[in-house]
């Protein structure tokens, strides 16, 4: 096995991180990574219209307490990924993918059970505690799929686990909302029940995608948030590529935390509305990421299909933010559907920058990454809105999170035209940590 602390030497004619594996693995364990992820952004969503009410209930129906309530929870889960990520992606390096996958979905059923079963503020927090840890295990899907597909492969398969948050997103919401009406509880039950089988199916099913003679020792001080971040620095171009990541990430935590509010306060949406537009969104993006990434990448290569999402997101925020009718903002919906090329692009130039058996603690590091932005970016975008609707303002500015984001996305546009060229055959053999 390699020692991840020395140089990995690749062949003089690779210009990639590594063949793919010796040994082909069934078409069922892409598809069973494909269910997982469905399941754990079904399960986020299913919470997403339900948690909200049955925090409100526990708190006798108090609003405030309540938005102090789901504000810790949110930031609790954010930083529980931010701390699992590296930890289950190097540990999917040592013992293999397929033990984390069956840690995640059973531990994902314990949490929505103990939802459902919370007596109160304590236990409903323990949960999201537990439910945060456990979906760091989706660093671990993109590694899976790193260690099945050929290179040139990689950014078509991440594409289409894009498009599996996104059929998580759109139909976890609305399953919640039908689910909610018989019972508040019921949501959190039928998650757990998902869960758990997608654990049965994949303990009988899935094959392992990391060969014995690939893993690596772990080496708990490689398993932490400030090591990931540690080992995305030893490569200027690997760097480059995850600071484009966090500005991205920080960027798109702009809709999700501001979108209902900005909805309501600029268009007078209510539940309906917001519901109708976030199917849409949903739809947009599945249809990209599920259908376009694979043959655009094909056609134009990574580089220039990162450059478009780059584009499509730079248009797509600015044009939110400027729209002055709530049908004008759903034209600019299917613009920002290509924002999808983005992530699938990047997760793909990353995996070409490191070796075969470092593509855990890759993904581990780019969740890490993605969750520092989860935690963050909502604090600063709802207080840039709070700002742009204050009423001793002269003029109110409800697009100003929105205008944020599209200036982030400018300097992600440019670091992208710099950090996405083909690395030199020196660079690809560069020690990575």
């Amino acid at each position: 096995m390699q020692d991840p602390s020395h140089p990995i030497v690749l062949p003089p004619d690779s210009g990639d991180a590594g063949p793919p594996p010796a040994a082909p693995v069934k078409p069922a364990g892409f598809w069973f990574v494909f269910l997982t992820v469905v399941l754990d952004m079904l399960a986020i969503g299913i919470i997403v219209p339900v948690l909200p009410n049955l925090v409100k209930e526990m708190a006798g129906g108090s609003f405030e307490e309540a938005a102090r309530w789901i504000g810790l929870f949110s930031a609790s889960w954010a930083t529980m990924q931010f701390l699992f990520m590296p930890l289950l992606g190097a540990l999917s390096d040592t013992y293999g993918r397929k033990g984390i996958f069956l840690f995640s979905n059973f531990g994902q059923a314990v949490a929505c059970a103990l939802t459902a079963l919370a007596p109160g503020f304590l236990v409903l927090f323990l949960a999201r505690l537990v439910s945060g840890a456990v979906s760091g295990s989706v660093s671990t899907a993109y590694a899976y799929v790193a260690d099945i597909s050929a290179p040139e492969r990689r950014a078509a398969r991440f594409g289409q686990l894009g498009a599996a948050f996104g059929l998580g997103f759109t139909l976890g919401p609305a399953i919640g909302g039908q689910l909610a009406q018989i019972d508040i509880h019921l949501p959190f039950w039928a998650a757990a029940a998902m869960a758990f089988a997608n654990g049965i199916y994949g303990l009988l099913v899935l094959p392992e995608s990391l060969p014995r003679e690939r893993r690596v020792p772990f080496v708990w001080t490689k398993a932490n948030p400030v090591a990931s971040l540690s080992f995305l620095a030893r490569n200027p171009q690997l760097s480059g590529l995850a600071t484009i990541k966090a500005i991205v990430d920080l960027a798109h935590a702009s809709l999700p935390s501001t979108f209902v509010l900005y909805g309501l306060y600029r268009y007078g949406w209510a539940e309906d509305m917001t519901g109708l537009t976030l199917t849409m969104v949903g739809i947009t993006q599945m249809l990209v990421q599920g259908g376009l990434v694979g043959p655009v990448i094909k056609a134009v290569g990574e580089r220039v299909g990162l450059l478009i999402g780059m584009t499509t997101a730079i248009i797509a925020y600015f044009g939110y933010g400027l729209a002055p009718l709530g049908w004008l903002f759903w034209l600019v919906i299917p613009i920002a559907a290509f924002n999808g090329l983005i992530n699938p692009s990047l997760q793909s130039l990353m995996t070409r920058r490191v070796s075969p058996s470092e593509q855990g603690r890759l993904q581990g590091a780019i969740g890490t990454v993605q969750a520092a932005m989860g935690v963050i970016g909502p604090l600063i975008f709802t207080a840039v809105f709070a700002w742009g609707v204050d009423d001793a303002r002269t003029t109110s500015l409800p697009g100003a999170p929105l205008y944020l984001a599209g200036a982030l996305a400018v300097i992600a546009g440019i670091l992208a035209v710099v950090f996405s060229r083909t690395p030199h055959a020196a660079a690809s053999r560069a020690p990575h940590g």
